[in-house]
């Protein structure tokens, strides 16, 4: 194998590592964020329903599912104890009366909004901490995965 191919499969394997590594660090501070924005427990898997519907306010139930790729009972559960915290909302399918849409409440929206403005707070002061041309760097990286992931996006909410 020729050294150059070796070196760009090295590259993309560390880059690969370290990107793990920063995604599981980030796990674990969007937990400990989920844990004390407010008094309202909400668990991770509610948080992902929480982040699809206000990507796509009025998302179907059926969706939903297919999303999370979870059964319906478990989808109904899980809108069972968003909607009793009061941060969901459940409404009739203008399209389809046997369907049910989706959407947060201001409250649910207000919940989404502290944590993400938290989750910003932790990665603006971690940004501020790195030299310039980290962050340049990190910019473009960044840029680059997320222009790589976008084919890939399977959510449907684009």
């Amino acid at each position: 194998m020729p050294q150059r191919d070796f070196d760009t499969q090295r590259l993309a394997r560390d880059a690969m590592h370290s990107a793990s590594e920063v995604v599981e660090l980030l796990d674990l501070l969007w937990e400990h964020t989920r844990d004390t924005v407010t008094t309202t427990s909400v668990s991770a898997a509610q948080l992902r329903l929480m982040y699809l519907v206000d990507r796509k306010d009025g998302l179907r139930m059926q969706v939903l599912g297919k999303l999370l790729r979870a059964a319906p009972p478990s989808v109904s559960r899980l809108c069972d104890r968003l909607q009793a915290t009061g941060f969901l909302e459940r409404l009739p399918c203008p399209e389809s009366g046997r369907e049910v849409t989706l959407r947060l409440t201001i409250a649910g929206k207000r919940h989404l909004e502290q944590i993400r403005t938290e989750r910003e707070a932790t990665l603006n002061w971690a940004i501020e901490a790195m030299p310039q041309e980290d962050r340049r760097a990190l910019a473009t990286g960044l840029a680059g995965l997320q222009s790589a992931l976008t084919p890939v996006d399977r959510s449907g909410l684009g």
